[in-house]
């Protein structure tokens, strides 16, 4: 029911000539994450680039970073596809996808959650968990 409405919502925006953009980090094999800078943040192509993708690299000098804007199609198909690739050893290739501005950039600290409120992606007694398939995909 969910999806539905966000396909809803979506694709009103769109019908009504509201254009959908997104900012991404953008740089290529830069060594230790640090293009996370504002000089590297990009506005991505209306309404065709959705998402912004970030792959990290180990090679024999080190971890490597590629960040970009993305269409959510591309994006979650080379991520499913490097899947086997991720492994953080020597030639491991991770790619991830997200749909917030800036997602692509370094991870935020977390700040602590009242006991209260559930919180969103955390592991349940069970041990199984409410993350979505991809590390940061795809949410409305």
């Amino acid at each position: 029911m969910q999806l539905l409405t966000c396909t809803t919502f979506l694709g009103f925006l769109l019908g009504t000539g509201i254009a959908l953009q997104i900012q991404c980090y953008q740089c290529e094999e830069v060594k230790h994450n640090d293009c996370s800078s504002p000089e590297f943040i990009v506005n991505c192509t209306v309404n065709v680039q959705d998402m912004c993708q970030k792959e990290v690299l180990v090679k024999e000098d080190g971890i490597h970073y590629r960040k970009s804007c993305a269409s959510s199609g591309a994006c979650l198909i080379a991520s499913s596809g490097y899947q086997q690739f991720c492994t953080g050893k020597l030639h491991s290739v991770c790619i991830s996808c997200c749909n917030t501005p800036l997602c692509n950039g370094p991870r935020q600290k977390k700040r602590p959650v009242p006991s209260t409120a559930p919180a969103a992606g955390r592991v349940s007694p069970s041990g199984s968990s409410n993350a979505s398939f991809f590390y940061s995909s795809f949410s409305c």
